[in-house]
Parts: C-alpha cells; structure tokens; sequence
C-alpha cells in the first residue's frame, strides 16, 4: 500500500475472504515536470497471490527466487536446436578464442535470421516458443528470440541468463518489494568475470552489448535453474551520452545561411538516429530532416550517416543546409545567433508551490562549437558575454569570439539526473531559464560608413 492510512478492513463470506480500501475527498494532482512514479503520489494498492497456476504450471511469488523458478521452468528445455543450426553455431566460433567475438557472431547471425512479432494471447504471453520452432519458422517474440538466442550459445559453451524486465522510457519502476510479474518484455545476458555483455534479441540492427534508452539502467530479473535474483541493468554516464557538433557556414549578403553540420551521436543519444537511418528509406530520411530541424525555412541539401556499432555506439551525421533569413537586416544592422543547431526548449512554469520531488532521469553531454563566416563590410556593435553556470541539476557554459570576419561559439552543456526535493524546483526552472535565454543571444553588427 502506498499513500493510505490504517489498514484495510478485512470480511468473509462462504467462500472468500474481502479486502476493502476505502479513500475519500482526495483532490485530483496535478501533472508537475519530472514528477515521481504515479505510486508516490497517490493511493495505491498492489496485490499478488503468493501461490498461482498457470495451465500446467505452478508458481509462487514468495520471494523473487520462487518466481524465478517458475519462469524458468516455462522455459526449461526448449533450447534444442535443429542439427544443421548446431553446425552453423560450430562454423561461426570454433576458430575463435575470444568470448566476445563469440557472441558477436551469434548475435548477428540471430538477427540476420530471425525478426520479431508478438505474442501475447493465453501462455504464449509467458512461454517462449522453443529454439526449434524459431529456427524453422525464422521468428518470435521477445521471448522466443532471448531463448533462441540462450540455445545459440549455449550449444557454442557459453553460459547466459535469461532475463525479464519492464521495458519502456518511462516504464523503469520496480516494485521491488512485492515478488510477482511486474515485467512486459525479456533480454539476455552473458556473464564473463567483470565483463557483462547485454543482448537485446528484438532488434534486428543494435550492437551486442548495447542497451537503449527502453532497458537501461533499471531492475530486472535474471533466472536460471537456482531462480531468480534482482539485477540493475546498465546506466550510461553523462560522457557517454554525448553529442558534439561542428557547423562551418557562411552568411551570404541576403541574410542566408549555407552551412555543413557534422554531428557525432554517441550512447543514448543515438537512439532515436539509429532507428531513423536503420528503419526508414532515405527519401522518408529527407522529408523528417526537412521538417524538424530547428530553422523557419530551409532545405537540406545533402546527408550522410555513418554508424560504429558497438556497445558504446556512435552515428555520425553529415547536413549540407541553406537556411533563408538567418540573419536578421534592420537598416544599417545584422543581427547573428551564433547558437545555429542547438537551441534549448524547455521552459519551466514557476509554480508556486511545487509538492513532489524532482526526479531526472536522463543524463547527457552536448559540446557545440561554430564558425560562421559574415559578409564584409560590418563591424561588431554588440558581442554576447561569456555564460558559466554551475549547479547541482548541470552546467552551462558558452563563449561568443570575433575574429576578422568569422564568428566563433562553443557551447557545453553537462546534464545531470537524480532526485532533488522539491523546495529546488525554484532553482531548476531559473536554470533552465537561463540557457533558454543564453542560447539566444545574438551579435549585433552594424555596415561600415563609406569613406
């Protein structure tokens, strides 16, 4: 039970034992940024029964080990695999020593001949299919594809686990002290001494050893024959989510911008890129481009993506862009925003009274840097002062330089997660506030007088 006072009141009929909850008069809340999960907020109940049956399966929710068990045993034998599979698997590592590329391999041959659909009705929404049948039919669920993929190995001497997890962005919640089914989807893991590599085996194009942003950093529970046991997945640090972007452009003497942009997408970062350039035709590629980047009116021109997967993955982007009316004319004047790409969004409503706790989840380093080439005949009226702000949500820092006729900017930004309580909602909002501000300065330039 969660935000309810007392105890439920407890009554019996024949044949049922009735357990009443019972809250009145509770105002509606309010949605508030970065809020806690809805449990901490409000009345909440969640109810397991300890003992279950499942067609032919028993199972309990005593403990996380019991219902490990049970998961385990929907499982249990059903990684055979078909004999020419098994001579796939012994062509593909037999020549190799290192665990890893082992892995690899069998990774990307699983997702070479498999794709995923979905299974939800009756016990196919908890029991895998077995390895047989996916390696003749070419496909499974979340399930069929992490136990596909477990019989792989291990018909290679290479031990994994078996894992079920709550996936989604915002679906990274454990009820960790209530054992039960609070899991919507399965991965893998191969355990090796210090080393752990994680497998997503729905996907058909991510890295072995590569976690997105659906399954990092949260509770899972990893079965084996023992049962099973509570593990956090990997949290990818503020380096390693990092972006960094170079823009070289020239304004022409109608207020255009012709630019190249080269952006390096590292960690979660490249979440939303990969599944961009590994999921739709480039024509759609050009038609998002042209409608989402952050200018009024423009065309790109050319693109190009370059990906090292990994399990630090990275894509490279490459824009040519024209952007009409980026500098702003006002009689003898040119105003500049030298922040070409990377303009924050977010403004905070200063609420004044925050009531919940601060929760950031997201962690992230953007480094900005531009150089953009202005036409001759203007002299600086007003450069933007350097920006540094230091606090305990991130940090800001910018600089605006002129040299000759060419504008250099860096930028960086580090942003932080955790929980922060709720009297430093004031706080967060005057920092967002400021790099919203910060990155919309612009230089003023005024025409030279003829002499």
């Amino acid at each position: 039970m969660f935000n309810y006072r007392g105890e439920p009141i407890i009554s019996n009929d024949k044949s049922s034992k009735i357990y009443t909850w019972e809250v009145k008069d509770i105002p509606s809340a309010e949605e508030e940024y970065a809020s806690p999960d809805w449990s901490k907020i409000t009345t909440t109940v969640y109810l397991a029964s300890e003992n279950f049956v499942l067609e032919d399966y028993n199972g309990s929710n005593a403990s996380w080990k019991d219902f490990g068990k049970f998961v385990y045993d929907l499982k249990k034998g059903r990684d055979v695999l078909p004999d020419d599979v098994k001579q796939k698997v012994h062509a593909l590592v037999d020549g190799s020593k290192d665990i890893n590329e082992k892995v690899k391999r069998l990774y990307e041959y699983m997702q070479q001949n498999t794709r995923y659909i979905s299974v939800a009705l009756g016990i196919g929404g908890w029991q895998p299919y077995d390895a047989k049948y996916v390696a003749e039919k070419k496909y499974g669920d979340c399930k069929a594809l992490s136990n596909f993929m477990y019989s792989l190995l291990k018909e290679a001497g290479i031990r994994s686990v078996y894992t079920v997890i709550s996936a989604g962005d915002d679906n990274d919640y454990l009820l960790t002290e209530l054992p039960c089914s609070q899991f919507n989807h399965a991965i893998l893991f191969v355990p090796n001494g210090k080393d752990t590599t994680w497998l997503e085996c729905t996907s058909q194009t991510t890295a072995a050893g590569y976690l997105g942003r659906g399954t990092a950093n949260r509770f899972a529970l990893a079965v084996d024959e023992n049962g099973g046991t509570l593990v956090r997945t990997p949290k990818y640090s503020v380096s390693e989510n990092l972006q960094t972007r170079i823009t070289t452009g020239r304004v022409e003497d109608d207020g255009a911008l012709n630019c190249l942009i080269f952006t390096k997408y590292c960690g979660l970062q490249q979440d939303e890129v990969h599944g961009l350039i590994n999921n739709l035709s480039k024509d759609k590629v050009k038609e998002i481009l042209n409608e989402e980047l952050d200018f009024a009116t423009y065309d790109v021109n050319k693109f190009d993506y370059k990906e090292n997967k990994s399990s630090r993955p990275i894509v490279e982007e490459t824009l040519d862009v024209s952007v009409s009316n980026y500098a702003t004319m006002t009689g003898k004047r040119l105003f500049i925003l030298p922040n070409v790409m990377n303009r924050s969004l977010k403004k905070l409503k200063n609420e004044e009274e925050r009531k919940y706790e601060i929760e950031l989840s997201c962690e992230y380093k953007d480094i900005d840097s531009a150089v953009i080439e202005i036409p001759k005949g203007y002299e600086p009226e007003s450069i933007p002062q350097p920006v540094s702000i230091e606090t305990r949500f991130g940090k800001y820092s910018s600089t605006t330089k002129l040299i000759g006729n060419k504008v250099f900017y860096y930028r960086l930004r580090e942003q932080y997660s955790g929980t922060f309580p709720a009297k430093d909602y004031a706080d967060l909002v005057k920092y967002y506030d400021s790099i919203y501000k910060a990155g919309r300065n612009k230089i003023v330039f005024v025409k030279k007088e003829n002499n």
